[in-house]
């Protein structure tokens, strides 16, 4: 555990390391540590992936100010400026060999940052990304995670106003992350759908993507991102090899 511009961080420093290619980790919103995903910890430190994952609550990696994670920085700059710094610094990698990976809440933020900064971040995959988060707001009472919505309804006050802010409205017809790679199993009844009308967005835009949307099992589980972290590291691995030799 490290302190990054006065936020926790967990490490991932493997003893032989892939030059040039470091992955920043965003947790989901029930704040799971990488760590607690044993199929994703193994593969990045199988492969010698350096690992940063910066801690922020449920800021939903938005670029707005949430005073429960920061009074000065949103979440996003954080992840764009701070962490990048960090990444550069302590790996000694710097853009296109940082990838963004999330799930659930870190998810749908990887997808978005990636979207809004398609050249500083031209690698992003997500598992079960919870990108339709204004539909979860709209239906907060109803469910038994509602409070884990409050600051949405705390930053955007209107279902409306949320959903401009989502990933599906930040994609750029003519400016996107080379890579992108998100996997959504159908049993997410909650989630599933925004994936399946990204990945149709996408395809309508001639936009070249991954979308993993077969049944796998488990839903919106730990068990599902195990099964499916296989296929996204090695995107991952590939996409930072492809940046490489793009610069070579």
């Amino acid at each position: 555990m490290i302190e990054v511009g006065g936020h926790a961080c967990e490490l991932h420093t493997p003893p032989d390391p892939l030059p040039g290619r470091a992955v920043v980790y965003l947790h989901g919103v029930r704040g799971r540590w990488l760590q607690d995903m044993p199929a994703l910890t193994a593969l990045v430190e199988q492969h010698g992936l350096p690992v940063i994952a910066p801690r922020a609550g449920r800021s939903w990696w938005l670029d707005r100010i949430v005073p429960s994670f920061d009074r000065d920085i949103t979440p996003e700059r954080y992840v764009t400026e701070t962490i990048r710094g960090e990444v550069a610094q302590r790996f000694g990698v710097e853009s296109p060999g940082i990838a963004l990976v999330g799930t659930s809440m870190g998810g749908q933020g990887a997808l978005r940052i990636a979207y809004r900064h398609p050249a500083v971040f031209p690698v992003a995959a997500a598992i079960a990304p919870a990108i339709d988060f204004h539909q979860a707001m709209r239906q907060a009472g109803d469910r038994d995670d509602g409070e884990y919505y409050d600051t949405l309804w705390q930053l955007f006050g209107d279902v409306e106003r949320a959903r401009q802010d989502t990933a599906i409205l930040h994609v750029h017809p003519l400016n996107w992350p080379r890579h992108q790679c998100f996997a959504s199993d159908p049993d997410d009844l909650h989630w599933h759908d925004g994936a399946a009308r990204l990945h149709s967005k996408l395809v309508a835009l001639g936009i070249p993507h991954r979308a993993l949307l077969e049944p796998r099992g488990g839903g919106h589980s730990v068990e599902y991102y195990d099964k499916v972290a296989g296929d996204v590291i090695r995107f991952v691995l590939d996409a930072l090899d492809q940046e490489s030799r793009r610069l070579a």
